[in-house]
């Protein structure tokens, strides 16, 4: 039986991310110094902030994608592309929302540095 991607993916990310993030591509390629890797892209998924209204506040984009290294799978360097969303107050167009993922390293075993990296990518 063949399993999707994001199973086998389950097994190289950090505990619980694919609870908060989609799986948009996964590549193979060189890097700049011709060593093997691989980019796995993340959308986070359209879940908002605990403790906002919906009815206030509406999905706009992403931030800038972020790309940080992982740790290496079978000499290819991997690398994590992260697309955060943000979300913007209807009526008060400079008031915009983001997840807050810093809890994250109590409940899982994400590293505390991908937790960090996730708090900052605003």
């Amino acid at each position: 039986m063949e399993k999707p991607i994001e199973d086998l993916l389950q097994l190289f990310l950090p505990e619980g991310l694919l609870n908060y993030f989609d799986v948009e591509s996964v590549s193979e390629g060189k890097a700049k110094d011709n060593t093997p890797m691989i980019k796995i892209h993340l959308v986070e998924k359209n879940i908002m902030p605990d403790g906002h209204d919906p009815n206030q506040f509406e999905s706009k984009g992403f931030y800038e994608e972020k790309t940080i290294q992982d740790f290496p799978v079978r000499g290819k360097f991997v690398y994590l592309v992260i697309k955060r969303r943000r979300w913007r107050h209807k009526t008060d167009r400079n008031r915009s929302i983001s997840n807050d993922y810093s809890f994250l390293i109590k409940g899982t075993k994400m590293t505390r540095e991908f937790s960090d990296f996730l708090k900052g990518t605003r």
